[in-house]
């Protein structure tokens, strides 16, 4: 249930199309929440149904035009309701771990390539988040909201941190750990 709320949450930071919305999502909350592009335009369809967000009134005909939408009462009730509700940590379910407890019984033949390509991804997503960081949260940057987001993006960059850290410490454990970046 929580890809109408990342929904809502983007909205009320900015009333957006659903392009537009795609977009941020694949500049920011799509690195926590991803959704596709059709997830999230039948979502806004969900949503304008249940009365919790509305087309904002344009000055030209709607014909071929893209459509804003912005939170109404409801939208912003629902998601003070769920953001306040509490919710139990999810389990890691990560397929990599299974593959390396297999590699136990079975013997780690292919196992080393899985490991450096999965380093390498986790490298570069700490690099694009440490570079987000750099760009969008410099220190004068403090009010409440700046500091709630950077929280967010920290979360981002201490897991990229533990699983570069855990993946050499894998690949060490293999022998022979590539040097890091």
């Amino acid at each position: 249930m929580s890809l109408p709320h990342a929904i809502l949450t983007a909205l009320l930071e900015k009333p957006s199309s659903g392009l537009e919305l795609t977009r941020r999502f694949d500049r920011s909350i799509g690195y926590f929440w991803s959704a596709t592009h059709q997830q999230i335009y039948r979502e806004l369809g969900k949503l304008e149904q249940s009365g919790f967000i509305a087309v904002l009134p344009s000055a030209a005909p709607a014909r071929g035009q893209k459509k804003e939408y912005e939170v109404l009462g409801a939208g912003r009730s629902e998601l003070a309701r769920w953001a306040a509700a509490g919710q139990d940590p999810k389990p890691v379910r990560d397929p990599l771990l299974l593959r390396v407890r297999a590699a136990a019984v079975l013997g780690t033949g292919g196992l080393r390539a899985e490991l450096e390509r999965h380093l390498a991804l986790h490298r570069a997503q700490l690099a694009t988040y440490r570079g987000i960081e750099e760009r969008d949260f410099p220190p004068e940057r403090d009010s409440e909201q700046d500091r709630l987001r950077h929280l967010v993006l920290r979360g981002g960059i201490e897991l990229e941190t533990f699983w570069t850290g855990w993946l050499a410490e894998a690949l060490d454990t293999l022998g022979e750990v590539p040097p890091p970046e």
